[in-house]
């Protein structure tokens, strides 16, 4: 797909788990609330805190087959036994209206949102350090040991991926981290092509003179 320059940008955000990704997404789409969060189907339980159609849509292992059987994933995975995936109905619809969309997936979603969208701006968060990393998992008191172990597994196998990126942002300092990201989002809406496109009337002023 190949998006004209008025269409909206769709950012793809991931990171192993624990590393900050969705506190500095919620900070992000506070700042610009113009970036529209693409709000994933999940056969998990909610969390506490969590709602439906804000957070997840939580659908059973049934209705996520049926969907899937149906074409409806732009991408689709099993986590910890609980299958994810990203509906493509919104999203096109979305970025064809001009709406930057937001993603938060990992980095095997990413890989097939990138077949799709090609022209997507990926994002990978790192943690600072290993260390630092168990130690966000084991404060977040959620997870039994042997489950964070688990993820500490599946943060190196993440890691080992982030080359794939457009950008890496080290979550070291949460507001630094915060204003790489936003950075991030305002220098591709600056790109010349879409200003240029954005701004006709502007440049046709000129031309005239």
């Amino acid at each position: 797909m190949n998006p004209s320059h008025t269409s909206g940008v769709l950012y793809v955000v991931s990171a192993p788990s624990g590393a900050g990704k969705t506190s500095l997404v919620k900070a992000l789409l506070k700042t610009d609330p113009a970036i529209r969060l693409s709000v994933s189907h999940t056969t998990r339980a909610p969390r506490p805190g969590e709602t439906n159609g804000r957070d997840y849509h939580f659908v059973s292992r049934e209705q996520f087959q049926i969907m899937l059987a149906d074409g409806e994933f732009l991408e689709h995975a099993e986590v910890y036994g609980n299958f994810y995936g990203t509906a493509k109905g919104g999203i096109t619809h979305d970025l064809n209206a001009g709406h930057d969309v937001l993603l938060e997936i990992d980095w095997q979603g990413a890989d097939q949102i990138k077949l799709h969208f090609p022209h997507s701006a990926s994002i990978f968060i790192l943690p600072p350090s290993f260390s630092a990393l168990r130690t966000r998992l084991a404060g977040r008191g959620q997870d039994s040991d042997e489950v964070i172990e688990r993820r500490l597994a599946a943060a190196a196998h993440d890691v080992a991926h982030a080359g794939a990126f457009d950008y890496i942002i080290v979550n070291d300092d949460f507001e630094h981290a915060s204003q790489d990201l936003l950075a991030i989002t305002r220098s591709i809406r600056l790109e010349t092509a879409r200003q240029m496109a954005r701004h006709t009337a502007l440049f046709e002023e000129f031309r005239r003179i």
